[in-house]
């Protein structure tokens, strides 16, 4: 019998063939070869770079958005008790009830907040509130306690005053 010899001929395979130009020439499909692919080059960061705190809200703009969620009536009176010291609460609650700060239209937001000093420790703060075209104004006094937290101590919305009986 007089066949092709072993290891020539069309009888070969890829994986016969140790080189894949010979294959080609000798009409066998060349192997696919796929190397690894190389890693892109990793963006270069600094060894260990200090991180920045993150910035925490000051005392006046984390109480007026507290009380303005309370008169606008996104959150309930009592979300106030731990923040609010004597008789702040209570007037906060009677303010509550009318909805000074209550609109149809476009949500209330704080539009500035101004504050002033009186003594260490203490804060007197007012704060513009808009909806819409509409301005109202917000007054509150925020104190800080021994343990280093502040506290609503006085809030008005603008308007008349609350009277207030000597016997509450």
């Amino acid at each position: 019998m007089s066949g092709p010899a072993a290891g020539s001929g069309t009888a070969l395979t890829p994986a016969r063939v140790a080189n894949p130009a010979t294959a080609r020439t000798a009409g066998v499909p060349a192997p696919v070869v796929r190397r690894a692919a190389r890693p892109a080059a990793a963006p270069l960061v600094p060894a260990q770079t200090p991180r920045r705190p993150v910035p925490q809200l000051r005392p006046t703009d984390h109480f007026a958005e507290l009380l303005l969620g309370v008169l606008s009536g996104r959150r309930p009176v009592h979300s106030m008790l731990r923040h609010t010291v004597g008789r702040a609460y209570d007037d906060l609650a009677h303010l509550a009830e009318r909805g000074p700060l209550r609109t149809r239209g476009a949500s209330p937001v704080v539009r500035d907040i101004g504050y002033f000093e009186p003594r260490p420790g203490a804060l007197e703060v007012f704060a513009r509130i808009g909806a819409g075209d509409r301005l109202r104004a917000l007054a509150f006094r925020l104190e800080q306690g021994r343990d280093l937290r502040w506290r609503c101590t006085a809030v008005e919305v603008g308007g008349p005053r609350r009277h207030q009986a000597d016997d509450d």
